[in-house]
């Protein structure tokens, strides 16, 4: 865990948890390469001008990544922009937002199918990957609670949106199908659309139109691609040819050197 490049203390990173106030991406790390990584480095841009009305140095993060890494293994970097220096009471100050390093080990092989639980709840600011993540975890822990694996989210009008820290897609006559909704444009998700071969389809998507899906996948920087057994109650074959042709579409998307 390194704050700008050296070692980070309780101190500095405190505010994380007592103010709770910034911004992140998570990408997979493989032999010093990730899928996607100019697209992480646009949202940390993006959600810091938005978050801290200021700019980040985009390279700095670049470098700060790899510092962290070592060798040829496989892992999470997951880069955090928040100010040590605001508090609750000095929120509205203006920003020298510091970037924070982890790195956790990714899990290896085909992730296994998810059963999700549905749940009716909207992130604030869906478009943004902010460390709020206070109710997207309450209705997960519940989901978990009750055997499931993970919570998918439904709007006010019933239309699902993202499932809590990743993208779902459904597959219908052969065609990729995204919900049409607010929400997390996720960086797998946005790679996915830019290599199909085909019409990038959205539309709105209810509970009541899962029937008519042949297949359902979760896509995370983290994972790839993953197939979803059930969604409530209605399951899916999770070997669906479908989904292997994304699991292949996304692992020959070239990766870029940190």
């Amino acid at each position: 865990m390194e704050l700008n490049g050296t070692p980070a203390t309780l101190d500095q990173i405190k505010t994380l948890a007592l103010t709770n106030y910034g911004h992140f991406t998570s990408m997979l790390v493989e032999s010093g390469k990730v899928r996607g990584l100019s697209l992480h480095l646009q949202r940390l841009a993006h959600d810091c001008r938005h978050l801290f009305n200021t700019e980040l140095d985009t390279d700095r993060v670049r470098a700060y990544v790899r510092n962290v890494l070592t060798g040829d293994e496989r892992t999470v970097a997951r880069v955090t922009v928040f100010d040590p220096a605001l508090n609750l009471g000095t929120i509205g100050s203006d920003a020298d937002p510091q970037v924070l390093v982890t790195v956790r080990e990714a899990s290896r092989g085909e992730p296994s199918p998810w059963r999700l639980q549905a749940a009716s709840y909207s992130r604030e600011e869906p478009k943004v990957k902010h460390v709020g993540l206070y109710g997207a975890m309450r209705h997960r822990r519940t989901a978990q609670r009750e055997g499931f694996d993970d919570v998918l989210f439904l709007n006010p009008n019933g239309t699902i949106s993202e499932i809590a820290t990743s993208n779902i897609g459904f597959i219908r006559d052969g065609q990729t199908i995204w919900p049409r909704s607010e929400m997390l444009p996720g960086t797998t998700m946005r790679l996915i659309n830019q290599a199909l071969d085909q019409p990038i389809t959205t539309e709105p998507v209810t509970l009541a139109d899962l029937e008519s899906m042949e297949a359902a996948f979760a896509t995370n920087a983290a994972t790839g691609v993953r197939p979803i057994a059930s969604i409530e109650g209605v399951e899916w074959n999770t070997d669906h040819k479908a989904i292997h042709e994304l699991r292949e579409l996304y692992a020959d998307i070239p990766p870029e050197q940190v």
